[in-house]
């Protein structure tokens, strides 16, 4: 259940990478075999896809124009993807409560992230304070799936 928690505070931060993840948990096998999705997820077009929406979210991140990860739509993509993604690294029996964690986590970490990036974003920039973000998430969120 811990991977599940971890993962809500990395779609708290980009929604699309802990789908990316998992997807790329599922084409190294790193999944429970029953996981929701697995096959579909292990495919190669579904987890390029994956991995595309999340390096596209990751760019569009640095424009100035891009809103905050606490807007309505933003949040309900960070609960959804850390639903399913905390879902598919749990064990059978402990799915449902996965989900539910995974999700609340995504969005408390969404708004303690928010505060943390700007903070970051006046003392060094957008595009400094992003890529420090993005490496963050990225390296945590390998860790998580491995």
């Amino acid at each position: 259940m811990l991977r599940s928690l971890l993962i809500g505070l990395v779609a708290g931060q980009r929604a699309m990478t802990p789908l990316a993840l998992v997807a790329g948990a599922a084409r190294r096998d790193r999944l429970p075999k029953d996981a929701p999705a697995r096959d579909l997820l292990a495919h190669p077009l579904v987890a390029g896809g994956a991995v595309a929406l999340a390096a596209a979210e990751m760019a569009g991140d640095k424009m100035r124009t891009a809103p905050d990860r606490t807007v309505v739509p933003g949040l309900i993509a960070r609960t959804a993807t850390a639903a399913f993604a905390g879902a598919a690294l749990a064990p059978a029996e402990q799915r449902k409560t996965a989900a539910v964690l995974a999700a609340a986590t995504a969005i408390a970490a969404s708004y303690v992230g928010l505060s943390l990036r700007m903070r970051a974003l006046r003392r060094y920039g957008q595009d400094k304070s992003g890529f420090v973000e993005d490496a963050l998430v990225l390296g945590s969120g390998l860790a998580i799936t491995r």
